[in-house]
């Protein structure tokens, strides 16, 4: 699932970024309505979550925007001004639910969940990789009539080049991501984790896991 997190606020927008991506879903941040609106236009997202009171381009008038491009698009509110009349407009607009700050983490990850699920867009269906289906909830990933039972890491690890699928991720990123330090024992653990994860793929034809040497890995595939 594939978030957009429209936050000028730095650090919250951080914060919330890394913690949606903790719990499975692929994050893009922007800081203003004119950069969140540009990013949509040219992403598949999922669901917008929105901050009312930005810089520019407001809140309100992103979802607007968003709305008249995709009527169905499920959106949610960030405000810092539990109004009713805030709250009134973004309903009118056709925002599923909102938020008031200050928030846990936890609240707006059960909200999203909520959301998604109502919408038909439930994260635990899993996510298609070709004619694949990682489920990380579930640590699996199904096809081809067969099952594999991955170990907690190797979802983690998935998940994490499925983010940044189509791109090269160094080995010292995910290293420090995954694991918390660049260590040589790790990164060979890294490496037979990786090996599983072609196995399990090596149905999926339109889908190539490579070493990319001396520098890391590269998860691509048109069906990505």
């Amino acid at each position: 699932m594939r978030l957009l997190l429209v936050e000028d606020d730095v650090d919250l927008g951080n914060v919330l970024s890394q913690f949606l991506e903790m719990q499975g879903f692929s994050v893009i941040l922007a800081r203003t309505g004119e950069k969140g609106l540009e990013i949509f236009n040219s992403n598949n997202i999922d669901l917008c979550i929105l901050d009312i009171m930005l810089p520019g381009m407001d809140g309100h008038t992103l979802a607007r925007k968003i709305k008249a491009k995709i009527k169905t698009m499920p959106l949610l509110f960030l405000t810092a001004r539990n109004t009713k009349d805030d709250i009134i407009k973004g309903l009118r607009i056709g925002a599923d639910d909102y938020i008031c700050k200050p928030f846990e983490p936890e609240e707006l990850v059960l909200r999203i969940r909520n959301i998604l699920r109502r919408t038909g867009k439930s994260y635990s269906d899993g996510i298609k990789v070709g004619k694949l289906n990682f489920k990380f909830d579930q640590l699996l990933i199904s096809g081809d009539g067969k099952e594999h039972k991955l170990t907690l890491k190797e979802a983690e690890l998935f998940r994490y080049l499925l983010q940044n699928k189509n791109k090269v991720v160094k080995r010292e990123e995910i290293l420090v991501k995954l694991w918390g330090e660049n260590d040589y024992f790790m990164g060979r653990s890294m490496d037979v984790f990786i090996s599983r994860l072609r196995k399990y793929l090596k149905p999926e034809k339109t889908i190539k896991l490579e070493t990319i040497r001396g520098v890391g890995f590269l998860l691509s595939g048109r069906d990505l």
